[in-house]
């Protein structure tokens, strides 16, 4: 069913540059969509280092196991997504489609099928048929490029429930070399990450050794994805993998002790923020934009935990979309999330403003503040705790009629 746009979608997409050894096409398989593009291929150069992680679900998809079994080899040629077709939960056939699909891009590459990188977004439970790459992959290799336009092509192909493409650039100076980093996502229902989004694909032409740029990738999506939520839940089939061509004019990053791993690092977990908020000002169905900020706790990861608590409660989620300022609700969540608080010392503001204070309502509370605040687009909820030096922030989104109508419609 088509969607409107998000109101909270970009005015403008930013313009994504060349990455030397990377190049893109998309092309339309018919997989599950009519009229559009649902395929993307990415070849890369010889020498490309690869780095990933993965969801957590017990119940991962097909495509994950590939891609989580070629890690090891440090290298990829060839990226290859779908949407329409999660190939999750769909036994032998599932990995016979993900091994009949990477064969068919290695032929196309000219390279083995362990350096096929896989992914897969839709339905789950149904069948791929991956022969309907066969079609498609040999002219993606023999017409794919890196201008602007086929890095937006690139996430639009990606998309499912989405209602906009996610972009985004950066170009940094390591020791007076430039270096870019491009990175596009989906994701706008079944998220809350546990790893990554539902599929986030990042590239860069620096030179950076695998389990370097493997540790700082993981390490930068505790701080962007896994702080993002839509609605709680955990995909089978969340994939984010960071490809370094090492095409730059420079001496290869060996070691995460090399002080320009902390500006690449730095960098990238600046992008994967951006993406993050992308996926949640693109919740399905989402008016508002959502900060949670929980400072005063245990500890960090106590902080998190109740973020996440606040952050997917429907009930919190349904007065941010009536813009109403209902800090009883914000009350519940933190109780609720089974971390150590305090009632008489907690505090919650809206957007800025105090609302309550040492477990009770603000003395110089305000109704006309309190609601301007919630009528922004931006709502942001702030919880001290008033225990500790423990703090996190996730962001999320508001819970409306239309999320119900999107995923009561999404398999008709």
């Amino acid at each position: 069913m088509a969607t409107p746009v998000s109101p909270l979608a970009p005015a403008t997409l930013p313009t994504l540059p060349e990455i030397a050894g990377v190049r893109l096409a998309t092309a339309a398989a018919g997989i599950r969509y009519r009229g559009r593009t649902d395929v993307l291929w990415v070849g890369l150069d010889a020498g490309t280092a690869v780095a990933g992680v993965f969801t957590r679900s017990k119940c991962p998809s097909a495509p994950v196991d590939w891609c989580r079994a070629n890690l090891a080899g440090g290298e990829a040629r060839v990226l290859l997504v779908n949407s329409g077709n999660a190939n999750a939960f769909t036994g032998r056939k599932g990995a016979d489609a993900v091994a009949l699909s990477a064969d068919i891009a290695a032929r196309a590459a000219g390279c083995a099928p362990a350096e096929v990188f896989v992914a897969s977004t839709g339905v789950i439970g149904e069948p791929l048929d991956a022969t309907r790459f066969e079609g498609v992959l040999p002219d993606c290799a023999a017409r794919a490029e890196g201008g602007a336009a086929a890095w937006e092509a690139a996430a639009r192909a990606i998309m499912t429930t989405d209602t906009f493409p996610k972009l985004a650039t950066r170009t940094i100076d390591l020791d007076g070399v430039p270096v870019t980093l491009n990175a596009i996502a989906k994701g706008a229902g079944m998220i809350q990450p546990d790893m990554a989004t539902m599929l986030a694909f990042a590239f860069t032409d620096a030179a950076i050794a695998a389990p370097v740029l493997q540790a700082l990738l993981a390490a930068a999506t505790e701080r962007s994805f896994n702080c993002v939520t839509v609605d709680g839940d955990t995909s089978t089939s969340d994939t984010l993998v960071a490809f370094a061509t090492g095409k730059a004019d420079m001496a290869p990053i060996a070691s995460a002790d090399d002080p320009r791993a902390a500006a690449f690092g730095a960098a990238l977990e600046d992008l994967l923020v951006e993406l993050a908020q992308l996926v949640a000002k693109d919740g399905e169905g989402a008016r508002k934009f959502v900060t949670v900020r929980v400072s005063g706790a245990v500890d960090d990861a106590s902080a998190k935990r109740i973020a996440f608590s606040i952050a997917n409660s429907p009930l919190v989620k349904t007065a941010i979309a009536g813009e109403d300022a209902n800090w009883g609700r914000v009350v519940m969540a933190v109780g609720k999330a089974g971390e150590p608080a305090d009632r008489d010392r907690l505090s919650i503001s809206f957007g800025g403003v105090r609302v309550a204070r040492e477990g009770a309502r603000d003395p110089d509370y305000s109704e006309e503040a309190a609601s301007a605040a919630m009528r922004l687009p931006d709502v942001e909820i702030g919880v001290a705790l008033g225990l500790g030096d423990g703090a996190a922030r996730v962001w999320t989104c508001d819970l409306t009629k239309a999320y119900v109508e999107i995923n009561g419609d999404y398999r008709s």
